[in-house]
């Protein structure tokens, strides 16, 4: 238990930077797992600065639906488990259901 509670402890917190950039590769290193070609698009813009950030999941033309993320609650719990795992469901479930919207290939096309 104490171990656990250090890794938290370096992993929570942080500026809004630092959250910022930890918060893209978590969301782009889960989408990617469906596919690699999915991209994550971040709204970080100056309304957002320090409160939130907005992030949706980019698929060829495909967009989905914006998930909000407060700032000070990424930051206090991007070190729990618990929490980085219901985040990294809700990314893949995203990922899986536009991947699921996009047309498929007709192999007879090459």
């Amino acid at each position: 238990r104490a171990g656990r509670c250090r890794i938290a402890a370096v992993f929570s917190g942080g500026s809004y930077e630092e959250v910022e950039r930890w918060l893209r590769n978590f969301l782009t290193s889960h989408a990617k797992r469906e596919h690699p070609r999915i991209e994550i698009v971040l709204d970080a813009g100056d309304e957002r600065a320090g409160r939130s950030s907005g992030a949706r999941l980019r698929f060829d033309e495909r967009v989905s639906d914006l998930l909000e993320l407060e700032y000070r609650e990424v930051a206090e719990h991007r070190g729990e488990l618990a929490w980085c795992a219901a985040l990294a469901a809700s990314v893949r479930e995203q990922a899986r259901q536009l991947l699921a919207a996009a047309p498929v290939p007709d192999a007879r096309a090459r």
